[in-house]
């Protein structure tokens, strides 16, 4: 579970008009019985002006409702519109995430909620920052039996072993297959807990034909196409390091690093996973067939170019559009799907990834207003919530009791809540990206070298050797720019532009992120 600004989990959220009034059903007319007039801050990681409506209208707008006396106050720990505007030339420092989030927790006025990602959570209960939930969840019966086991896990796993935050909603990944490719061929097809040895086995097995009329057996993510970063998706669950903590020094000569590689590579060696400009290729000729024009051409998976591919939750609206269109396009088939879990390593029995809580929420071990931070915590976490946000057509609820199948669909659900999260980076690691903004610099050498072992240019290992070597030597570079900003007062920590490391499930560069 990576970096994940509330920013990002704009979903399609509900309308306030429409779920008020049955929420207010469940707590009375929308006033509270104390006219006592009270201030509840709840501080976020990212945020700004522009944000605020939709965060209120997401997670505050029922709540504030229901509890007339009740102010609630959104403080970002990082505001966006602080950041958008800098002078030509001028480099900005990163800010760092974690600090800055504690001076919401530790200031003048300390916020008493917080919402926090999956990568903070553990920093933040080894510091004491949080209070325990578990002992104000006895006290007032407050279930959690229904969560999501894998949710309920990784948040205890954050927790060493207790709960310190709650979250409504997450999202996560599956393997997508197509029924006839593998009947056709008379391959079984994938199943729940497959391993990846086996699923990329079926892959071979079900690949046929040549040109725009090949199957491809896999494909790592719906757009496909870059080994480099499809590898990553591969080894979070194993956290596979590229550097060491203190970004001094590579460690990717390994001979886990080399399976990886071998694995990933001989997939697009011999065309079992398509490239970019195979993909393309299909696509187009595809597109330019006589006939009426099919607006799901340019997805391999819908069209029946791919037997298995890993996609998102949100992935389904696509499968849900094209079934409803299948009448209205001359010649368009909807193919027959389904999804099971995530593959898994050998190793790490049962841990996937892209798997990311939405919107974990704690209470300040200094919350100047425990009490109501508690009541909103739970509130926004009870089963009445979570029947609302069941209706979510982007993510699911961690309440297993409202999650089904969406309406009029046929499909494993289990797949995608089954999986257990992979383990958040540490802090050490996450500060030497805070320090090196453009440390992706040192990651993206090893993209052409990918690509050489690919094209049977270089060997794996004299590969991931050249890396090393040109990563160390980076490194070494970036840290030398490091001292020299700092001894001459610039902000330019990193040498470079800052660039922030996104999160992989939202663009195709956040899959150069390493897995911790």
């Amino acid at each position: 579970m990576r970096q994940q600004p509330w920013r990002k989990w704009m979903f399609t959220g509900l309308s306030v008009a429409m779920v008020v009034p049955m929420l207010a059903a469940c707590t009375g007319d929308g006033e509270s019985s104390s006219a006592e007039k009270r201030v509840l801050r709840i501080g976020v990681l990212y945020g700004g002006e522009d944000n605020e409506p939709w965060f209120r209208q997401q997670y505050t707008d029922i709540f504030e409702f229901n509890n007339g006396n009740i102010e609630i106050q959104i403080v970002p720990a990082i505001d966006y519109n602080s950041m958008a505007y800098q002078r030509s030339g001028e480099q900005q420092k990163q800010p760092d995430p974690y600090e800055e989030m504690q001076k919401l927790l530790n200031g003048d006025n300390p916020v008493d909620v917080v919402m926090t990602e999956y990568n903070m959570l553990r920093r933040l209960v080894l510091d004491n920052s949080l209070k325990q939930l578990d002992p104000l969840m006895q006290e007032d019966g407050f279930n959690v039996d229904d969560y999501v086991p894998s949710v309920l896990k990784g948040i205890k796993t954050a927790g060493e072993g207790n709960i310190y935050a709650l979250t409504p909603t997450f999202t996560s990944s599956a393997l997508y297959y197509n029924k006839k490719i593998f009947a056709d061929a008379g391959v079984e097809p994938p199943t729940d807990g497959m391993q990846w040895p086996d699923a990329f086995n079926k892959a071979r097995l079900v690949t046929k034909g040549e040109g725009a009329e090949r199957t491809y057996g896999f494909m790592m993510n719906r757009w496909g196409g870059e080994g480099f970063y499809d590898m990553q998706t591969y080894v979070e669950p194993l956290q596979l390091r590229m550097f060491d903590e203190k970004a001094e020094k590579m460690l990717v000569n390994s001979d886990q690093w080399a399976n990886a590689w071998e694995t990933i590579s001989a997939l697009y060696r011999d065309k079992i996973i398509p490239n970019q400009m195979e993909l393309q290729s299909a696509m187009s000729e595809s597109s330019m067939v006589e006939g009426p024009v099919n607006p799901f051409s340019y997805d391999p998976f819908l069209s029946g170019k791919v037997a298995m591919m890993v996609g998102d939750y949100y992935y389904l609206n696509e499968l849900k559009r094209a079934q409803q269109s299948e009448s209205n396009i001359e010649g368009f088939e909807m193919i027959d799907w389904d999804v099971v879990t995530m593959p898994e390593h050998p190793e790490k029995p049962g841990v996937g990834s892209s798997i990311y809580l939405s919107g974990l929420m704690g209470i300040n071990s200094k919350a100047q207003n425990p009490d109501d931070a508690w009541e909103y915590v739970k509130f926004v976490n009870s089963e009445a919530w979570a029947k609302l946000r069941s209706r979510s057509v982007n993510e699911m609820v961690a309440r297993q009791e409202f999650l089904k199948p969406r309406e009029g669909m046929d499909y494993n659900l289990a797949a995608f809540y089954t999986m257990e999260p992979a383990q958040s980076t540490s802090a050490e690691l996450e500060a030497a990206y805070r320090k090196y903004p453009n440390i992706y610099e040192v990651i993206s050498l090893g993209q052409p070298l990918f690509q050489e072992v690919v094209e049977d240019k270089k060997s794996t290992k004299e590969a991931l050797a050249e890396w090393e070597t040109q990563g160390d030597a980076k490194l070494q570079e970036m840290k030398a720019n490091a001292a020299a900003s700092e001894e001459g007062g610039s902000d330019d920590a990193g040498g470079g532009t800052a660039t922030e490391v996104e999160t992989k499930e939202e663009t195709t560069e956040a899959e150069a992120t390493p897995a911790g």
